[in-house]
């Protein structure tokens, strides 16, 4: 159990960086060019009234330092993010957003400069030159922008600040990997146990022994509580950031800011919350009484929310056999869908070991010349099977789209992008439940299906709750303290679970444990993605082939359309509470096998 130093990670488990760069003296080099390069950008500065061709010359050669700088940052990211306690991976990422900033700055001209021609000429432009098209999409968002931008000089000052703008994101993100610890724990039997941020998340919060989770998350809390003013005082000013850049622009709310980015409206928004959370309580209380009964337990607490059911049945699962559930899983899809995955599984686009200083939870991380990375933390179990399931989801989108769209076209809207590695859950879910399975094996992938709804329709959701009344106070002019976030979270999960889940100060740090606070409004976004994924997926149960050769198009169609249309173009609309209904009715019927299993 002691965890790894990154230079004792196994290779095989590790992600292949140098199909990005052979060398770090690669990627230095290449940044300095990058940085040498943005003058073919910015010397359109001034230029873009001059007619179509030159706008399209500038776009282009845009694009293709974009590309080049995604490139040098995902590989700096990368690296801090499989040891963020490394003092020179931590100089990697701070000369990336020096370089970032500016670029930004360099190039913050266009929108301003596109925005400031007489109305009609970008329409006119799309006319007289065939090789804008791919460039409308991009060019009507910037349109739509118009009340929103400000002047050239002011633009470029704000880019060139984007490192400084960064700073509460880049703390929590120094505090989680290299700064906090843990105190070891002992389990059952006596024997100690070492706590991380990794380790609790991927395995001590689903530990069977009650005495190891509880006294893991104990453990868990206490950390969390040592570094409670320090992450508040970066939640605060990530809030404060956001109002404040939300004033300057002129929305109405920071909220109003992000929502317009995301292309959907504000009663979109509350709506999908407020149904979501209505209908779903009910189906969630119902499990959580559940739990209480079969365990045997006379309260039960936050870290019980996810306990096994059946304690005595562990199906622990080697990665390799993992793996190929997931590859049998996706055959459905199609040849070109699974060999995606299979590319992914076998060619090391995936971190998956434990080490000292890496990043918690996981992502994938496109670029789009190459192929994605994953970042997870491997648990031996059918939930770590499901994480890498929903990662390869994302995976196999963004190989869709750029391989089938200009870069600029894969810019992909929140409210879409986590229906892709959703659908891959539920695709994993329902090939594990159509094998021959007896109850118990059944009933525990039922479990695993309702982790995968936890997740995103609960603990998401209710960051989305946090999230929504934060910004609501800070527009008021309210301090953002640890004392309000954890006041507030304890009164959204109360009101949420209804008595049927014990709060305690551990359960109300938890606005300590996820990174989606620092990204805008993404915390609510995973509910629409599974909203999406969830409809999809029973289509694809009942008609086949059509629903998956209909899924890969829209896979295919990258950011081309809006995210409400993508989802209307799979067969989903989450404009109508119908829909919405549908998919928390479906988690109430799972909910509603279980209970009748036991």
């Amino acid at each position: 159990m002691r965890r790894l130093a990154r230079a004792d990670v196994p290779v095989d488990e590790t992600w292949k960086l140098e199909d990005l760069f052979p060398t770090a003296d690669d990627w230095q080099n290449e940044l300095n060019a990058v940085l040498g390069d943005i003058p073919s950008v910015s010397a359109f500065s001034g230029r873009l009234a001059e007619g179509a061709v030159t706008l399209l010359e500038c776009l282009e050669a845009m694009e293709r330092l974009m590309m080049r700088m995604l490139r040098v940052g995902v590989y700096a990211f990368l690296r801090f993010s499989e040891d963020g306690s490394n003092p020179g991976n931590q100089a990697m990422m701070g000369r990336v957003s020096s370089v970032e900033a500016q670029m930004g700055a360099l190039t913050a001209f266009i929108q301003p400069e596109i925005l400031a021609l007489p109305d009609g000429t970008v329409e006119r432009y799309l006319e007289d030159e065939p090789r804008l098209e791919p460039f409308r999409r991009r060019l009507g968002q910037i349109l739509s922008n118009k009340p929103y931008v400000l002047s050239h000089e002011t633009e470029a000052a704000l880019a060139a600040l984007g490192e400084v703008f960064g700073a509460p994101n880049t703390i929590y993100q120094l505090g989680k990997s290299g700064d906090m610890t843990f105190e070891p724990v002992q389990d059952s039997k006596g024997q100690e146990i070492p706590v991380s941020f990794a380790t609790y998340e991927e395995t001590l919060e689903l530990a069977p022994d009650a005495i190891l989770r509880r006294s893991a998350y104990s453990s868990f809390s206490e950390g969390l509580k040592r570094y409670q003013n320090s992450f508040g005082g970066a939640f605060g000013a990530e809030i404060k950031k956001n109002v404040a850049i939300a004033k300057i622009r002129r929305h109405k709310s920071a909220t109003h800011m992000f929502l317009h980015e995301q292309e959907v409206s504000e009663e979109f928004y509350h709506n999908l919350v407020s149904t979501i959370q209505a209908g779903l309580a009910p189906h969630m209380r119902r499990y959580v009484e559940l739990r209480k009964r079969v365990l045997g337990l006379d309260k039960v607490m936050y870290c019980d929310i996810e306990a096994p059911l059946d304690p005595g049945f562990r199906p622990d699962i080697a990665y390799e056999e993992g793996c190929g559930l997931i590859q049998d899983a996706v055959e459905i899809m199609g040849p070109e869908y699974s060999r995606i995955v299979r590319d992914a599984l076998q060619e090391r686009w995936i971190d998956r070991a434990d080490s000292i200083g890496k990043s918690t939870g996981g992502f994938c991380a496109p670029v789009y010349d190459v192929h994605p990375y994953i970042l997870t933390t491997w648990g031996a179990n059918m939930r770590s099977v499901f994480t890498i399931a929903h990662e390869l989801g994302h995976a196999v989108h963004m190989v869709f789209s750029s391989r089938n769209q200009r870069l600029i076209n894969t810019d992909m809207s929140r409210v879409f992008v986590e229906a892709p590695s959703t659908f891959n859950e539920l695709l994993l879910a329902q090939h594990i439940l159509s094998q021959q399975c007896d109850g118990q094996m059944r009933r525990w992938v039922l479990m695993q299906m309702l982790a995968t709804y936890y997740h995103n329709f609960v603990r998401h959701m209710l960051e989305a709750e946090l999230t929504k009344r934060v910004y609501a106070l800070a527009e008021e002019g309210n301090p953002v303290t640890a004392a309000l976030l954890s006041q507030l979270k304890g009164e959204i999960l109360e009101e949420y679970w209804g008595g049927v889940v014990a709060m305690d100060d551990g359960a109300r740090l938890t606005w300590m444990r996820q990174p989606h606070y620092y990204m805008g409004l993404y915390s609510y976004t995973y509910s629409a993605g599974l909203v999406t994924a969830t409809v999809v997926a029973e289509n694809l149960a009942s008609d086949g082939q059509a629903v998956a050769e209909q899924w890969v198009r829209v896979l295919k169609a990258g950011s081309t359309k809006k995210p409400l249309d993508l989802a209307k173009m799979a067969g989903v609309d989450l404009e109508d509470e119908a829909t919405v209904r549908r998919a928390t009715d479906y988690v109430g019927r799972v909910v509603g096998e279980l209970v009748q299993s036991f």
